[in-house]
């Protein structure tokens, strides 16, 4: 399980991904070649300030290879030392949608699609090699289920109403931008949510991107979530073959994670954070967990 932070430190940081396309028995990945490195590598870059992870890696491929990828699960992040500063750089497996290679950037001069074997030899560096081997450990095509815990929503105690109508805040309205931005590198194609006012607002800048409806379910809520009720919900959820987004609470999220994951281990989301389970013919085949 893999939980991934965006607040600024000393360590530099950058993404990309091992871009695959074709069947999953024999696939190509994508590759760069940089001719002020004279390197073949895999399509990755810096992180604008403030930008999210997820976010720089999708614009990282656009940018450096033309591809418009659907992403998977994480992979092992890079770590090195680049000017005396540690660099780390993280990494997701991702489906070509759109395979017209072009580059926009000044960086690169050539991408190519290469079998598994030649792009083994083909890379220039040894980590590149190991993200090879991570790539195949469990199945290349998987489906997500994102559990989403809603954004920043100001103070309990200080709100007057009905609490399922206390909005999001400041910060929880950029929270919510920012996820739309990460959510559409998996490309869900439904939404579930709390009818919780603070819920639905964290879905809706995705929601009117995609032209999307937020399908509202009160066993989701604070008030009306039931262990036997809301578990069945969520267990159809997740025997749907859509990538779906279902967002709730911090108090009801914990209860339903255990029950979809094996060894979940930490079940506490923060507020805007959320946690993606991977699937494949029906099983959960790995975790990542992500702040916003």
């Amino acid at each position: 399980m893999t939980e991934l932070d965006i607040h600024p430190t000393d360590m530099i940081r950058a993404a990309g991904a091992v871009v695959w396309r074709g069947p999953e028995s024999a696939p190509e990945v994508a590759l760069i070649h940089r001719p002020k490195y004279d390197d073949w590598t895999f399509p990755k870059g810096k992180l604008k300030s403030g930008e999210h992870v997820i976010a720089g890696a999708l614009r990282e491929v656009v940018e450096e290879t033309g591809i418009t990828a659907l992403l998977g699960r994480s992979l092992p992040p890079i770590h090195y030392l680049k000017g005396g500063r540690l660099k780390r750089v993280d990494y997701w497996a991702a489906q070509a949608i759109s395979d017209d290679l072009h580059t926009a950037v000044d960086e690169v001069d050539e991408v190519v699609w290469l079998p598994l074997d030649e792009a083994r030899r083909r890379l220039t560096y040894e980590w590149d090699a190991g993200l090879l081997r991570a790539l195949t450990a469990v199945p290349l095509r998987t489906t997500p289920l994102i559990l989403v815990r809603h954004g920043v929503a100001g103070s309990r105690q200080e709100w007057k109403g009905d609490d399922d109508e206390r909005p999001l805040d400041e910060n929880g309205a950029i929270q919510a931008e920012v996820l739309a931005d990460v959510l559409s590198g998996y490309h869900p194609t439904e939404l579930l949510s709390s009818p919780s006012r603070r819920c639905v607002q964290t879905l809706e800048p995705y929601a009117g991107r995609a032209g999307l409806e937020i399908r509202r379910d009160r066993l989701l809520s604070e008030t009306d979530y039931d262990s036997r009720a809301s578990l069945r919900l969520v267990s159809e959820a997740m025997a749907s073959e859509q990538p779906l987004v279902l967002c709730s609470h911090g108090k009801v999220l914990p209860e339903l994670i255990p029950a979809l994951v094996d060894r979940p281990g930490d079940t506490h989301l923060r507020k805007g954070a959320f946690m993606v389970l991977h699937r494949a013919d029906g099983k959960v085949v790995s975790v990542d967990r992500y702040i916003v």
